[in-house]
């Protein structure tokens, strides 16, 4: 009967540490466990009629080195390899009626186009990348080194597109594209000059 009291008990104590354990485990769980919730509200601000006719789009890459030249501190330098794109585009928008002419003979049309433009820069965050930082001593101006690199790395994405001529290569490309969706829709020759 002792025996069976004492198995009793040490059977009862194992289920009330197994379930303290079990507890513990249960509530060292609910009490780290994160759960994370996003919640939005889109509103729309504008809605833009778009009419612009992408002619051709720039891709590059650019290694930028921003430096901070001081006289007695070590020089503050960041090193951004930027990633992106540069479209150039003309906006058919622009067209007007009178900007369009036929000759006498009827078998031309003539289309003053608009000038090419840039459509956008866009900078690819996802790829470009920080690739050193030395020299910053505080965290502060390490983040405001880095937003300028973005900046700086956009304006030369554009500076280095206008350099290769984009706008000229759009203007190649109207006449590549435009021009005979042009002539097969009219029937007609169409010569394309830009105003």
């Amino acid at each position: 009967m002792q025996r069976s009291r004492l198995s009793l008990t040490f059977v009862l104590f194992l289920a009330i540490f197994g379930s303290l354990i079990f507890l513990f485990f249960y509530m060292k769980h609910q009490f780290t466990a994160v759960r994370t919730e996003v919640s939005d509200d889109v509103m729309v601000e504008k809605i833009t009629s778009m009419g612009k006719l992408e002619l051709v789009k720039y891709s590059m890459k650019d290694v930028i080195e921003k430096k901070q030249v001081h006289t007695l501190l070590p020089d503050e330098r960041v090193l951004f390899v930027a990633v992106g794109e540069v479209t150039a585009c003309i906006d058919l928008t622009k067209i007007r009626k009178q900007d369009i002419t036929r000759t006498e003979g009827h078998d031309t049309i003539i289309v003053n186009m608009p000038k090419p433009e840039i459509c956008y820069v866009k900078l690819d965050h996802q790829r470009s990348k920080v690739y050193d930082i030395s020299g910053i001593m505080l965290p502060s101006t390490s983040k405001a080194m880095v937003e300028d690199i973005y900046k700086v790395a956009e304006k030369r994405l554009l500076d280095n597109a206008r350099e290769m001529d984009v706008l000229g290569k759009a203007r190649q490309n109207a006449q590549i594209i435009f021009k005979p969706l042009l002539e097969n829709i009219s029937g007609k020759t169409v010569i394309l000059q830009f105003k």
